[in-house]
């Protein structure tokens, strides 16, 4: 199957089966138009692409020319296979990432992921070359982040202060300590899930990509 050259579903080869895909394009496109390829949160927790701060990743993504390309972990809406403690669902990251760089080999890629997916998308990059990378809420504590390697590229990480489900000092910790740092965002009064802050995020992750250099 051929990338598609406007918004559409998509239903790609897997470790264990097909999965389910989603790719959103800017106002203006071309063959070099890079790539964000974004994680979402514990797939057990209800996490899924369609969560709304992975659909807010994707639209700051799109905003800000890039091409946004979501898709389910295994188990999860129409892809096979079922959940496997984060094993199975980096291979899939990695199969997606794969199939998109295999078909669109001009486009820089970045990575994102929220919660779970922002694990998924750290330990993803250890095996290729990122343009850029996103961290909503990592979930340090509720993942092992002891052998996660920080990515040698632009990094943007944000942590909400009033998280209800990971220690923020221990995510703003572990942030602090990676070499090279990545740019940290604090949210106060903020939720894991970024209950009403959804607008900031987007902004947030908007400033970021703008402001990289080209």
């Amino acid at each position: 199957m051929a990338f598609p050259v406007a918004n559409a579903e998509i239903s790609l080869p897997g470790p264990v089966g097909m999965l389910q895909a989603y790719a959103e394009f800017p106002l203006v496109h071309d063959a070099v138009t890079p790539l964000a390829v974004i994680c979402h949160p514990h797939p057990p927790d209800g996490g899924s692409m369609h969560n709304k701060v992975v659909s807010t990743l994707a639209k700051a993504f799109t905003d800000s020319g890039y091409i946004a390309m979501r898709f389910n972990f295994r188990g999860v809406g129409t892809s096979e296979g079922s959940y496997d403690q984060g094993r199975g669902e980096l291979a899939d990251c990695r199969a997606v990432i794969d199939w998109a760089i295999a078909r669109r080999p001009q486009s820089a890629l970045a990575l994102a992921g929220f919660s779970f997916g922002a694990w998924v998308a750290l330990k993803a990059a250890e095996s290729y070359s990122p343009a850029l990378m996103v961290s909503i809420a990592p979930p340090v504590g509720f993942r092992d982040f002891g052998d996660v390697q920080a990515p040698r590229c632009p990094w943007l990480a944000i942590q909400g202060e009033a998280d209800e489900v990971v220690s923020s000092a221990g995510v703003l910790a572990w942030l602090q300590a990676q070499h090279p740092a990545p740019e940290i965002v604090s949210m106060p009064g903020t939720s894991h899930f970024f209950h009403g802050q959804l607008v900031p995020l987007r902004e947030h992750v908007k400033h970021f990509l703008q402001t990289l250099p080209s």
